[in-house]
């Protein structure tokens, strides 16, 4: 039988229901927490898999680079996106560096806050951002 995720709009809590395709839409939903039928069906996330080539088209447009280099907060939001579209765990230091940048902090003020930041794990130093 299939598990369906549902969420309770009066406890807000979420629960799961197990339904026949028969049941589903035809069988009345309860919550399971406090009995209410105020429910809504939660519909899961859908992933899509990219290729790398696909990954990388999205972050192909030159326009998105332009003024990146007087905006810290733009070019964190750039960086968070382009670590999204990597797929792949990127090093803490990477969070740390972004964070500071979509706080407003230059390139030139994280490097001098953190100075281990070019050691062997990461290449260079901010320019390899």
């Amino acid at each position: 039988m299939p598990n369906y995720d549902y969420i309770c709009l009066d406890c807000r809590k979420r629960f799961d229901v197990f339904l026949t395709y028969s049941e589903y839409g035809a069988r009345p939903v309860t919550c399971s927490h406090c009995g209410s039928e105020n429910v809504r069906r939660r519909v899961p996330r859908v992933r899509l898999l990219k290729s790398d080539e696909s990954r990388l088209a999205n972050l192909d447009d030159p326009s998105a680079l332009e003024g990146l280099e007087d905006d810290p907060k733009a070019l964190g939001r750039m960086m968070r996106e382009m670590g999204k579209e990597m797929g792949e765990e990127l090093p803490p230091e990477f969070d740390e560096v972004v964070d500071r940048l979509e706080k407003g902090q230059s390139p030139e003020e994280i490097e001098s806050a953190l100075p281990d930041l070019g050691g062997d794990d990461l290449g260079g130093g901010m320019d390899d951002f």
